[in-house]
């Protein structure tokens, strides 16, 4: 099936990266897409996707930063979406109500608004039905348009970029491997436990301990539920929003490997 996309405005940034923005209509909803190219490798052979967390958007500073040190180093390309619901698939005004919300709650505000675990199942098995065909169709485009020589993709994302990544993962066999992270599984999310039975590929799996809002005991139950035989679990002190530099840092050899 041919996809309704548009490309957008191209940029040249002073890291060497050449940014380009582009839109593909999946299921009525216009998806807001951002590729990141290094301009000393127009041809790259290896591809990052990278989810961004709750309340963030395709262009936050972590996927940016991430992206401008792909290209830099390695010559990777980098692909971003807005998830639904995020960045400019809602108003200001949205985004400014759901950071607000999503910071209480990181920072453990007995108060944040929250839900129970019955609505948080429904929820996220709604997100993935319609992020799942959105990323897939932002690749295609990816692959065809602007990067139609990459071999190797790998996936990034945590928080909420792992509540995606792992129905993605499970539906999508073009990924090689994948860094995911602050996330869990609660004994009565069927369908997410299915579908991390089902990722094969090598996983690196970060989790804080001190974390607020995630479980330990089901951060675990997460893990175990991979189907992968080459999976890490890297548990590290503090907060959700607290993964250590050499935490992420390590992501890169992580990538290099099972990409090349």
């Amino acid at each position: 099936m041919k996809l309704e996309m548009r490309i957008g405005k191209t940029k040249h940034l002073e890291h060497g990266l050449i940014q380009s923005d582009f839109e593909v209509d999946v299921a009525n909803e216009t998806v807001t897409c951002v590729i990141w190219v290094p301009s000393s490798n127009m041809d790259p052979q290896k591809l990052i996707a990278m989810g961004h967390g709750g309340s963030q958007h395709k262009k936050t500073q972590d996927v940016k930063d991430r992206a401008i040190r792909y290209a830099r180093k390695f010559g990777w390309a980098t692909l971003a979406i807005d998830a639904p619901k995020h960045g400019d698939r809602i108003s200001r005004e949205e985004a400014e109500a759901e950071r607000q919300k999503t910071r209480s709650r990181v920072m453990g505000d007995a108060n944040a608004p929250s839900m129970n675990p019955q609505d948080k199942i429904q929820f996220l098995d709604t997100l993935a039905s319609q992020a799942v065909p959105e990323w897939q169709a932002a690749l295609d485009v990816a692959l065809e348009h602007f990067v139609p020589s990459v071999e190797s993709i790998g996936y990034r994302g945590v928080s909420h970029g792992t509540w995606i990544g792992v129905p993605l993962l499970a539906e999508d066999k073009r990924f090689k491997c994948a860094v995911l992270g602050l996330s869990q599984l609660h004994p009565d999310h069927v369908a997410f436990r299915r579908a991390a039975n089902r990722i094969k590929i090598p996983v690196r799996f970060a989790f804080q301990w001190d974390d607020p809002i995630r479980s330990r005991e089901y951060g675990i139950e997460l893990f175990n539920a991979f189907g992968s035989s080459d999976k890490s679990m890297h548990i590290n002190p503090g907060g959700h929003t607290e993964i250590p530099l050499t935490e992420a840092d390590s992501w890169d050899d992580f990538f290099k490997h099972h990409l090349n």
